[in-house]
């Protein structure tokens, strides 16, 4: 849906790996025409990596961070962004991300952080880690270290493991709570 600039809303979700997060953020394209974009999409497409390849990228994004590049990690998402059309992005994963992402669209930028517990997460990713040793190593690495702090910034906090029709009777409420912040 197009819609001029100023109205539109952005919202970014953040949680830790098997949360539900890609989910959710897909749910806001699939049912409300939210452009959807992934922080690891855009990283892979600027390093020129696979993107179903999680491990390089969580490698790549380690680089990024401690090479101070983060900051231009978050141009390239904010560039890539349709400005006549709701967004949603996935994947945030610093409070540099929360940052840009505020300062660039102020209060039509909201996050949400999903919160689920650990062993529901491996559940998740038993497609990729055949151990929970092996999740709570990838889950541990440094990339990873920072996003629990971004749930102090959350509009919202969301459990990744309510029912699909909670989820979407969630998200619906929530969209309509923040078109009204917007307006006024």
């Amino acid at each position: 849906m197009s819609m001029p600039e100023d109205s539109r809303i952005v919202v970014g979700v953040a949680g830790r790996i098997g949360s539900g997060k890609t989910a959710i953020a897909q749910r806001f394209e699939r049912d409300s025409g939210f452009q959807y974009l992934r922080y690891s999409q855009v990283l892979a497409e600027w390093h020129h990596v696979d993107p179903s390849d999680k491990s390089q990228l969580q490698r790549i994004g380690e680089e990024v961070m401690v090479s101070g590049r983060q900051l231009e990690l978050n141009r390239r998402v904010i560039d890539r962004l349709d400005p006549t059309r709701d967004a949603v992005i996935d994947g945030l994963r610093h409070p540099i991300d929360f940052e840009c992402l505020f300062t660039e669209f102020g209060a039509r930028f909201s996050l949400i952080f999903v919160d689920t517990p650990p062993k529901a997460r491996f559940e998740r990713r038993r497609d990729r880690f055949s151990t929970f040793e092996q999740y709570r190593e990838a889950d541990s690495r440094p990339v990873e270290a920072h996003i629990d702090s971004l749930r102090s910034h959350a509009f919202v906090v969301l459990s990744g493991t309510m029912s699909d029709e909670n989820l979407m009777a969630s998200l619906n409420d929530l969209i309509l709570e923040l078109r009204e912040r917007i307006a006024i």
